[in-house]
C-alpha cells in the first residue's frame, strides 16, 4: 500500500469554475501537481490528449489524463476530483465534474475503466454531479483502487 490514497481529501474540489474545457483541464492538472502527483509538463500533456481525444464520457464528466508521453511526468497514480457547478462547455457538452488521473504504466486503463463503471450508472453519476461533500465524492470514488497485481 503507498503512502498516499489514489484519491486523497485534498485532491477534491467542489466549487471551482472555468471559462473553458482547456481552463478546466489545466485546473486539474494544477491540482494533480499541488498534491505531489506529477511534474508540472505534465498539464500540457492532458491538454494535448484532450486536443486530440475529447475525454468526456457522458452523464457531464470528463476524465482528463495525459498523452503517452507524458506518462514520465508522473510521479504517482492519483486521482483529482474537480466540480464545476455552473458547467464547463466540452464541445458542445455541458461538464459539471472532471476526474483528472495520473497513472504510470498502464495504471489508467484499470482506473478508467472503474470510473467507467461508477459514470455509466445514472444515479452515482448525478449523485457525483450535484456532490457538495468531500465524504460524499469519496464514497462515490472511493471503491477505485489502483490493481494490487
Amino acid at each position: 500500500m503507498s503512502e498516499h490514497a489514489l484519491l486523497d481529501r485534498s485532491a477534491i474540489r467542489l466549487t471551482e469554475t472555468a471559462a473553458d474545457r482547456d481552463e478546466a483541464v489545466r485546473r486539474c492538472g494544477e491540482t494533480l501537481v499541488e498534491i505531489g502527483a506529477v511534474e508540472p509538463g505534465y498539464i500540457d500533456a492532458m491538454l494535448a490528449r484532450e486536443r486530440s481525444i475529447s475525454t468526456y464520457v457522458g452523464e457531464g464528466v470528463a476524465i482528463p489524463h495525459g498523452t503517452l508521453a507524458g506518462k514520465e511526468l508522473v510521479k504517482r497514480d492519483a486521482l483529482v476530483v474537480l466540480r464545476f457547478p455552473e458547467g464547463v462547455d466540452w464541445g458542445g457538452e455541458p461538464v459539471r465534474v472532471c476526474i483528472g488521473i495520473a497513472a504510470r504504466g498502464d495504471g489508467h486503463v484499470e482506473l478508467l475503466a472503474a470510473l467507467a463503471e461508477i459514470l455509466l450508472d445514472e444515479d452515482q453519476a448525478r449523485a457525483l454531479r450535484e456532490a457538495t461533500d468531500i465524504d460524499e465524492v469519496l464514497r462515490l470514488i472511493g471503491p477505485v483502487k489502483e490493481d494490487a497485481s
